[in-house]
């Protein structure tokens, strides 16, 4: 894999740069996941442990650890004797998880809209503002960790920690790189966090056709 310089992809560490020993898998597995989500893990293409720990300064073992956690997820397939390749998101399977988050959320949304207070609604304002600050960024790592956290701060309202998590790991499935040129735009970044922004003003006023209408909306297109 070809290194990148720290302004094509900022999440991802400089190649071997030794990790801190404390939670190395788990940084292992945040950059992993930063590297396929803005494309420089290709899908379709294979890559094997040692090649990666290489990169990261570690042993293959934690490596192969992150590497059978995204396989987990969806997000890459065992090649025996080889590696693991990334897996390829069709337009059917991401509409499929777009038609699953949104049976799962929006129920939840409209039961929130009417019972949760402007106040508490407003707490969530930060995170809505700091998806659109990344998505102005045009990093679309950055703005996708932004969109999840968002997400998440508003299904914690509900109570429900199984909720939080099965909903984060649907979001995260669909968020794995697209075909090919397929990465959005700068500008639909922004669109999509402006979404987030409408969706909480709609919250707090207990408008729930405009919730609805938008949060449908918002799991269609993104």
């Amino acid at each position: 894999m070809t290194p990148v310089t720290p302004e094509e992809a900022p999440c991802v560490p400089p190649p071997r740069v030794p990790l801190q020993r404390h939670s190395v898998r788990r940084q292992v597995l945040d950059a992993l996941r930063c590297a396929l989500v803005s494309g420089e893990l290709a899908p379709g293409e294979v890559y094997s442990a040692p090649v990666l720990a290489l990169r990261f300064g570690v042993s293959a073992t934690p490596v192969r650890e992150a590497m059978q956690q995204l396989a987990s997820e969806g997000a890459v397939e065992v090649v025996p004797n080889r590696g693991f390749r990334v897996a390829r998101r069709s337009e059917r399977e991401l509409a499929e998880l777009a038609e699953v988050r949104a049976l799962l959320e929006v129920p939840v949304l409209l039961t929130l809209a009417a019972g949760v207070t402007p106040e508490r609604w407003e707490r969530i304002r930060p995170f809505a503002d700091a998806a659109s600050s990344a998505a102005a960024t045009g990093d679309r790592a950055a703005y996708l960790e932004a969109d999840r956290a968002f997400h998440q701060a508003v299904l914690a309202l509900a109570g429900n920690q199984q909720l939080v998590v099965i909903a984060d790991d649907l979001h995260r499935r669909a968020q794995w790189p697209l075909p090919r040129g397929g990465a959005p735009r700068t500008a639909d970044l922004l669109a999509d966090a402006a979404q987030h922004v409408a969706l909480l003003d709609a919250l707090a006023a207990s408008d729930l056709d405009t919730v609805e209408t938008l949060a449908r909306e918002h799991f269609i297109g993104g």
